[in-house]
Formats: C-alpha cells, structure tokens, sequence
C-alpha cells in the first residue's frame, strides 16, 4: 500500500513537471511572436521584456542583472544595449548616488506595446487564478519559489557549459 502511495506521488510530480514544461514552451512561444511583432530578434524582445518587467516591480535592472537575466555575457549585453538604445526602445541612466552604477529604463511606448499585446492574456490568466483561494496561492508561489531556487543552484553549479565531448566510434550506441 505504501509503494502504491509513493507511486502515486511520483506520477503526480511527473504530470506537475510536465505541465510546468509545456506552460514553459507556451510562454517562450508568445515571447517569440511577441518579439515578431515588435519586429525585434527575440533577444532582443526578452530584453526589454525583462527591463520592463522589472521597472513595473519597482526594481530596475542594471547591465549586470540583465546580463544575468538572459544569459548573455557582458560584451553582448552591451552590444545589446546599444542596439535597444538608438531604437529607443531603452535608456541607461545614472540615477543613483554612485554615478558608476547605470539603471535600465523601457522607452514608453515598450510599457505601452507590452500592454496591449499581453493585456488580454492577463485577464484570462487572472481570470483562470481568481477561483484559488489566497492560502493556494500563497503555497504555489511558495512552491514556485523553491523550484526556481533549485533550478538556479543547480545552473550555478553546472557554470560555465562544456560542450559535450564527440562519440567515439566505439561507444556504445555509435553507428
């Protein structure tokens, strides 16, 4: 009986993971057409998507954090940046009493675009959320929390990628 439960538990875990896979392929697919509609590469979109995002929490990004965010290195970010900047799509300011430390900054009409690409899917989102009680949604956040915390060890652990040594002819598995 106790076997049976554990299996329970563990093809409950499966489905959850997988649910969480397929919404993780559904939101890069609207990030994708979202940044088709912009008319931007998609690094480029998730950019300023996360510059965005971040000013609406009251927490802007600096080079370094975005950098962080969409695992570019520096150099890239900077290219980045300066593509973003002459669109004026961002703004790097200098708004802390140490001057050496730059904030990102979403051109308005991002703010704008944003909302009215992804204003109706917020409905629905809160729409398909509102029937959860509060104390749900205070574990699922908590839950996602831990996730997200275990994912990020595990990739700082896994730092920097090596690509994957060629097979051999005489591996197992080689043609």
């Amino acid at each position: 009986m106790e076997e049976a439960v554990r299996d329970g538990v563990a093809e409950q875990r499966e489905r959850l993971m997988e649910s969480l896979r397929i919404y993780g392929g559904h939101y890069a697919e609207l990030s994708r057409r979202f940044a088709t509609w912009l008319g931007l590469h998609f690094t480029d979109a998730t950019a300023v998507l996360e510059i965005a995002a971040a000013e609406e929490r009251g927490t802007p990004l600096s080079p370094a954090r975005l950098s962080e965010r969409i695992s570019l290195s520096t150099g890239a970010t900077t290219a980045l940046l300066n593509r973003l900047e002459a669109a004026g799509h961002i703004t790097r300011a200098r708004e802390h009493s140490d001057r050496r430390i730059v904030t990102l900054r979403s051109g308005g009409h991002i703010q704008e675009r944003a909302d009215e690409f992804f204003g109706p899917l917020a409905g629905r989102l809160d729409a398909a959320m509102s029937p959860y009680p509060p104390q749900l949604l205070e574990q699922f956040e908590q839950f996602m929390a831990d996730l997200n915390a275990t994912m990020d060890a595990h990739l700082a652990e896994r730092s920097p990628v090596t690509p994957c040594p060629p097979a051999s002819s005489g591996t197992a598995g080689a043609r």
